[in-house]
Formats: C-alpha cells, sequence, structure tokens
C-alpha cells in the first residue's frame, strides 16, 4: 500500500509556471505507474498525465501537451508535474494518483491523495 501528499498548489496568475510534487511513503514506489489528475469546480475529474515506473513512457491529456511535464524520482518516492504557461481553464485541484498495473494512461487507480488546489487568474 502508499499514501501520497500533494503539495506546490497556489494561486498564479496565467502564463506563468508552478511545478507540483506528490510525495509516496512506502519502500516500493519505483514499482507503482504515477499519474495526475484534475478536478475543475463543479466537473468531473479528468486525466492530467502518466508515468511510467522507469519514467521512460509518459502519456499527456491533448489539453496540456507541451506546456505540462510529468517526471519522477524514484529515489526520493516522488513524482512532479511541471506546468507551463499556465491558463485560466487549468484551474482545478490536482490529485496524485497510483497504480500496480504495468499500463501507463486514463484508467482507475488504485491509490489517490487528497489533492492540491491550482488557482489561475486571467
Amino acid at each position: 500500500q502508499v499514501q501520497l501528499v500533494e503539495s506546490g498548489g497556489g494561486l498564479v496568475q496565467a502564463g506563468v509556471s508552478l511545478r507540483l510534487s506528490c510525495a509516496a511513503s512506502g519502500r516500493t514506489f519505483s514499482r507503482y505507474s504515477m499519474a495526475w489528475f484534475r478536478q475543475a469546480p463543479g466537473k468531473g475529474r479528468t486525466f492530467v498525465a502518466a508515468i511510467s515506473w522507469s519514467g521512460a513512457i509518459t502519456r499527456y491529456a491533448d489539453s496540456v501537451k507541451g506546456r505540462f511535464t510529468v517526471s519522477r524520482e524514484n529515489a526520493k518516492n516522488t513524482v512532479y508535474l511541471q506546468m507551463n504557461s499556465l491558463k485560466p481553464e487549468d484551474t482545478a485541484v490536482y490529485y496524485c494518483a497510483a497504480s500496480t498495473r504495468a499500463i501507463v494512461g486514463d484508467f482507475q487507480y488504485d491509490y489517490w491523495g487528497q489533492g492540491t488546489q491550482v488557482t489561475v487568474s486571467s
């Protein structure tokens, strides 16, 4: 089992960058595929990005391709989401998720963090 804690959210202006972090507990972090999802006000949770256990494979939602980058440091049990050129429509609660499945992408993950708020003003 793994516990996930997100950090790095905040209130920023459009066009700037922000980096989210997700710290995971446990000694088997490197065995998990990891992902970021987000939930905007009044909407359902949607897929943002995912990364394989090794970091070699990544997937992105079309809405963030070219602006967001997902990465991980297994030695630090941490996954990151670098968000550049932020837009007001990126405003949401961002969640980190983990899965033991050896696939990468938008699917049902096993473990979830509590989320971190990102608000982008115009």
